[in-house]
């Protein structure tokens, strides 16, 4: 599928998560241009707000920096293409 072109970095998704949010960005990457990465972030949190509820969160880009809690086993950090792809759910306080 696509585990061949995604490079996972780091995870505690499960693995029908994971390939979900690979699939989600490779939609997203046929829908808009790769410069676009406001549009394919909010591709991919509204694909996932609609699948496994709301409070998804996503970071799409070539070079960022972020630190964040997140809620156990929602969180994926992956390569695809030419940019990163962070998506997570919120940890409640």
């Amino acid at each position: 599928m696509l585990e061949g072109k995604a490079k996972i970095k780091e995870t505690d998704m499960s693995m029908k998560m994971q390939n979900q949010a690979m699939a989600s960005a490779s939609q997203a990457l046929d829908i808009y241009d790769v410069v676009d990465c406001t549009y394919i972030a909010s591709h991919i949190k509204k694909e996932f707000d609609k699948i496994y509820g709301s409070g998804w969160q996503c970071v799409v880009g070539s070079n960022f920096g972020c630190f964040f809690t997140h809620s156990k086993g929602t969180y994926i950090y992956f390569a695809l293409e030419s940019l990163n792809f962070l998506i997570f759910k919120g940890a409640s306080a």
